[in-house]
């Protein structure tokens, strides 16, 4: 496929459910990240303040019956980046994700996905690319329903053994 959508388009063509993977432990950085460095931290009762379109997104595909679900897998100490990660996601959860943590050594016996990746109801696949230092690359599109239905067993093996986002505590 030669141009990839972005992502709001992918998940408004969602009709069952779209799965996240993330394996990376720091992505690059961004103000919010920074902010968060230097101790400023998120008015949760102002919603203005921290809710973004992405939020926007997920809330209306769930509102559309789409079950949106992340899993982390993450090495224990987690990293500055992951710490700041599960502060935020509960911006996630209350745009309706569902998000699960997975310790990066409770999976040595997983055959898992190279890179970051989106799922689509089961046939279409988003993945992401980034440089070892978390920079964004590239983004593309797999429809063939071999490699799909690979990784969407992958991420199901990974959701059964993660941690769900409220008992999960940082290392």
């Amino acid at each position: 496929m030669s141009s990839v959508p972005e992502f709001a388009e992918l998940l408004a063509g969602a009709v069952k459910s779209a799965v996240h993977l993330e394996m990376r432990d720091a992505y690059y950085s961004n103000p919010r990240f920074e902010a968060w460095q230097e101790g400023r931290r998120v008015e949760w009762a102002d919603r203005t303040s921290w809710w973004r379109p992405y939020h926007q997104v997920i809330a209306d595909a769930v509102a559309r019956g789409v079950h949106v679900r992340r899993a982390r897998i993450v090495s224990e100490p987690v990293t500055d980046y992951i710490r700041w990660e599960h502060y935020q996601t509960r911006a996630n959860t209350e745009a309706g994700e569902e998000v699960r943590w997975l310790p990066r050594h409770r999976t040595w016996d997983m055959l898992l996905p190279g890179s970051d990746l989106w799922i689509f109801d089961g046939r279409l696949m988003r993945v992401h690319h980034f440089s070892g230092d978390g920079e964004w690359i590239n983004k593309e599109l797999c429809d063939d329903s071999a490699v799909v239905g690979q990784q969407a067993a992958a991420f199901e093996r990974v959701w059964e053994r993660a941690v769900p986002h409220d008992q999960y505590e940082v290392k």
